[in-house]
């Protein structure tokens, strides 16, 4: 079977599972499949939207009702915590409608918040919100990237756009993790 049989078989589960677990590269690379025509665009955004609801609600679910999980309790030791449970008490909404978009604080957010006395039914609303435009801005991200990459290069075979897309995704990330580095360091010094 080809890459391309795969994608087009089983890539709008990919992209709603990398999308629950891992987040912003399934998003992305839903964008860049879908720019070279083996997805609907609009599939592939609303597989990565509803991931991220998911995932997000389960971590939410998580956090209320199995705390004493290990997995939960590990998560919940993270020296993320206190700056998430910090920006959730100053800014309950806001906080809710942008955690997905603050870096490293993803997976430890909706467990945070199902710890409190927020609503399942508030959460619900603002985690759909916050998760549609998630979904459409990293998809359209991925669908613009392949797009600049077809115009630079030409028409590359598929596993090499595809490795290009991860290659760029890698690169943004480890970019975002030695800024954090470099912040943390700046205010402890």
């Amino acid at each position: 079977m080809s890459i391309e049989a795969l994608i087009e078989n089983y890539g709008l589960l990919a992209i709603f599972l990398g999308a629950a677990f891992e987040g912003e590269t399934a998003a992305f690379l839903g964008g860049v499949i879908s720019h070279r025509g083996l997805l609907p665009y609009w599939s592939a955004s609303l597989a990565a939207t509803a991931g991220s609801f998911a995932g997000d609600q389960l971590w939410f679910l998580a956090g209320r009702y199995a705390a004493q999980w290990r997995v939960v309790r590990r998560l919940m030791e993270k020296p993320a915590l206190a700056r998430a449970t910090g920006l959730l008490e100053k800014y309950q909404t806001g906080f809710i409608l942008a955690f997905r978009f603050l870096v490293g604080l993803r997976t430890i957010s909706p467990i945070v918040i199902g710890t409190t006395r927020i609503s399942t039914g508030k959460f619900v609303v603002l985690n759909a919100a916050a998760a549609l435009v998630w979904g459409q801005l990293f998809t359209a991200l991925g669908y613009l990237f392949g797009h600049g990459i077809q115009q630079t290069l030409g028409h590359l075979p598929l596993h090499r756009h595809l490795l290009i897309a991860v290659a760029a995704a890698a690169v943004v990330a480890a970019a975002v993790l030695v800024f954090r580095r470099m912040k943390a360091t700046a205010s402890h010094s």
